[in-house]
């Protein structure tokens, strides 16, 4: 209640990219602290985040990832693009953190404005085009993460994109550069050609060239880590339904883990950039109902778009989404709001899907 008058009578009202920036540097300077998550975590979480509110999944893993996830709902990548915070985000109550979107080289992404919030649908649009300090900086803050048992423990994906200078027929070298820096420290990535804020990305979701990308990730990844680390792509959800059938088979043809669905939105009439939020979940529940279909249970799906509370979260679980992923939510309901839907999907482990509840 405190954030929503916060945000109704302060924050509302406020630059979106400076708020931004100021909750990440917040944060960042919270995982500079010693004690100071991990009381975040006591206050905001409890058990949510670790192993010992149960997993999703078994003590094997869950599917194609080599570890068990503690929670259903996980950030989506936007947040924390350069890895500042990982640790911290987990403390709030997310059950893994998707960190990125990761270019090779740094970049200073499009010309402000480029984030606005649409408050009377809840929902935020973004043309921000891959801003990052680049790849060889987001290893030494992973280097660090990893070398603490904190850190070891988290569930991180990394979402790699490619530099808006380089050119589309090179595309597949900048995911492959990328790969081979980060993979080692992630459980899982995400191959980015949904974003609508990049020039000519989406045409990536072509099959050819999508195949390409997706062989050289997996074999730079496999080289980088010395195992298979899954690799998903991340779909748009303005897709033809027949695309996305095609890409589905592309998925198995090539042996990804799975699809994330779905990135942001541009059917809509509110200028350029995507829409994330409310908006997205009509379509992003049927990209998810339609990939189920393709996509049998060995794959992994993870649903994205327009999650604000339990019901939506297990609107998501029932069209086959295995795990799930929001941002927008976070901006208009606070930090406590992972947390909660976590234990709220816990609490209903009798009547959801695809979980196996194992106590330490």
């Amino acid at each position: 209640m405190l954030y929503r008058f916060l945000f109704n009578h302060v924050i509302s009202r406020l630059d979106p990219e400076k708020c931004h920036n100021a909750t990440m540097k917040a944060l960042y300077l919270i995982s500079k602290i010693p004690g100071l998550t991990a009381l975040i975590r006591i206050f905001f979480s409890g058990s949510v985040g670790t192993l010992k509110g149960g997993w999703v999944g078994n003590q094997q893993g869950l599917k194609s990832l080599a570890r068990p996830v503690p929670g259903y709902l996980g950030l989506a990548a936007g947040m924390d693009k350069d890895a500042l915070a990982p640790l911290q985000f987990g403390a709030f109550g997310f059950a893994f953190v998707e960190v990125g979107t990761v270019t090779p080289r740094p970049q200073p992404g499009n010309d402000k404005p480029r984030l606005w919030r649409i408050l009377p649908l809840r929902a935020v649009r973004n043309r921000m085009g891959f801003n990052n300090q680049g790849a060889k900086q987001m290893v030494r803050r992973l280097q660090k993460l990893r070398s603490t048992p904190a850190g070891r423990s988290l569930i991180l994906g990394v979402n790699l994109g490619k530099n808006k200078t380089t050119e589309l027929a090179q595309a597949a070298d900048d995911y492959r550069a990328s790969a081979l820096l980060l993979a080692k420290y992630a459980d899982y990535l995400v191959i980015n050609v949904s974003s609508p804020n990049t020039p000519g990305l989406r045409s990536l979701q072509a099959t050819t060239q999508l195949r390409e990308i997706a062989e050289a990730v997996k074999t730079a990844a496999q080289q980088s880590a010395g195992r298979a680390v899954p690799v998903l792509v991340k779909l748009a959800p303005d897709l033809e339904d027949t695309q996305i059938v095609e890409l589905a088979q592309m998925v198995k043809e090539v042996g990804l883990a799975g699809v994330i669905a779905t990135n942001t939105t541009i059917n809509h009439d509110f200028g350029e950039g995507g829409v994330s939020g409310p908006p997205l979940k009509e379509r992003a529940l049927q990209v998810v109902r339609l990939l189920r279909s393709r996509l049998n249970e060995d794959y992994l799906i993870i649903g994205c778009g327009g999650i604000e509370d339990a019901a939506t979260a297990r609107q998501f679980l029932d069209a086959g989404a295995d795990l799930l992923e929001a941002l927008t939510a976070v901006i208009y309901q606070g930090p406590a709001f992972a947390g909660k839907i976590n234990k709220q999907l816990s609490a209903d482990l009798p009547a959801l899907p695809l979980r196996n509840n194992h106590k330490n």
